[in-house]
């Protein structure tokens, strides 16, 4: 009888969560009772990283290569199709972003325009609190804050972190929403893939922006992910 390698378990685990999972869903669903190792998280990161049976979708997404076609079709990514890719990624990001928020026990919000936007086979508006924004300021304001793409909110209903993720649209126009929510006691990040990071910075330091060119901060994909795969260990997540 072959022998059951922790690698053929990794793949039966992402065969019956329907040939997709992200790290942190992996941890969840993998039996390490068998494994003789004080950290089966890290094997598991390895296995999924040097595998040939095993793809990246997303940082911290990843998929039967056996199932590429149904896991790609599944999520509306194709290669070669910008648009899906990017309807994609925002809803992916936006998830991630919602899934921490909410396990650190802010109210989480999204628009509207993004409920039906997908996330690991849900639409947002089943895993976001709301998608009713809280009137906590004059309508002029609230409109601008009405299109920023994740809102964490304290008890209060008070906004506490924006996040705009910006895949391949202008990262000014995300500059402007934060320039006009300055007066609140936020923070503010830009969400995005590492490469676009000098973009960030160079728009960042138009003279227009010198009141938030201090608050604003940006992310990368990666951290989003790993921030996501860690959410367990509360007091790690952070910016």
């Amino acid at each position: 009888m072959k022998k059951i390698t922790q690698t053929d378990q990794v793949i039966d685990a992402l065969r019956k969560n329907g040939g997709y999972a992200t790290f942190k869903r992996l941890n969840e669903i993998v039996d390490f009772s068998g494994w003789a190792t004080k950290s089966p998280e890290a094997s598991v990161r390895r296995i999924v990283q040097e595998s040939d049976k095993i793809f990246r979708v997303q940082p911290g997404l990843w998929a039967l290569e056996e199932m590429r076609n149904e896991v790609l079709q599944k999520f509306q990514l194709k290669f070669g199709n910008t648009k899906s890719e990017e309807q994609f990624s925002h809803g992916y990001y936006q998830g991630l972003l919602v899934e921490i928020g909410k396990y650190r026990h802010f109210k989480t919000y999204v628009p509207a325009q993004d409920k039906n936007r997908l996330f690991l086979g849900q639409h947002l508006c089943e895993i976001t609190d709301t998608v009713e924004i809280p009137r906590f300021t004059y309508d002029n304001i609230l409109q601008k804050a009405r299109t920023v793409d994740v809102i964490w909110f304290n008890e209060r209903n008070l906004p506490s972190y924006f996040y705009e993720v910006e895949h391949t649209t202008d990262i000014k126009n995300s500059l402007s929403k934060f320039y006009e929510l300055q007066d609140f006691y936020a923070g503010f990040f830009i969400v995005a893939d590492k490469h676009r990071k000098n973009e960030f910075e160079d728009k960042l330091c138009a003279s227009i922006f010198n009141p938030i060119n201090k608050r604003v901060k940006f992310i990368d994909y990666e951290r989003v992910a790993k921030m996501y795969e860690g959410i367990k260990a509360i007091d790690c997540v952070t910016w």
